[in-house]
């Protein structure tokens, strides 16, 4: 006969395989694909130099906005198009414009598939999933809530996400570059 402590011993061993195994995900987490339109204030800092970014995305009208604000700095914007046509210009007495084609425009949603999975790592307090894409950039994002808490470029470069807006939509008039920005010979492409 079998005794009692025995298979008292049998069970809780067996019940710890099991929550282990249960615990264990079968698949690795992938990233979630961003919200089609998201506003989000980042603050930026490579080796000390800071700035605030207030990024507007828009997938739906293939526009993607960057109001960057240098600390004790100036105000620059970069507008993005998705035909790879950015504007990147200031509205104070220099009324300075660059204008650049890229072969390709703004992200897509889905940008982060095929990075590669690193694991979790906890970041500014959040317990983050943490992907690499191409050796270019490190992404968080926070388990619980799927929204992006912090990216390292690859050369240093941190943003930190310090909010993070699903939806939320900068009026049409507001995306438009200056006039200036149409009448500047200095183009570029990249």
């Amino acid at each position: 006969m079998v005794s009692t402590p025995i298979i008292f011993l049998f069970l809780v061993f067996s019940a710890g395989l099991k929550i282990s195994v249960a615990d264990k995900p079968e698949t690795e987490p992938v990233p979630a694909p961003w919200p089609e339109q998201f506003h989000a204030v980042m603050l930026m800092n490579k080796s000390g130099s800071l700035e605030m970014i207030d990024l507007w995305y828009d997938w739906i009208n293939g526009r993607n906005f960057n109001i960057i604000q240098k600390q004790l700095g100036k105000l620059t914007y970069d507008l993005e198009w998705n035909n790879g046509t950015s504007f990147y210009y200031t509205l104070d007495a220099s009324r300075t414009c660059r204008t650049v084609h890229f072969e390709v425009g703004i992200l897509r949603p889905n940008w982060l598939d095929g990075a590669n999975y690193l694991g979790q790592r906890n970041v500014s307090g959040f317990l983050c999933n943490v992907w690499e894409k191409v050796d270019f950039l490190w992404y968080y994002e926070d388990v619980v809530t799927k929204r992006p808490v912090q990216w390292i470029f690859y050369t240093g470069r941190e943003a930190h996400v310090m909010t993070f807006e699903v939806g939320a939509v900068l009026e049409d008039e507001k995306w438009q570059a200056p006039v200036y920005c149409f009448h500047n010979e200095k183009k570029s492409s990249e």
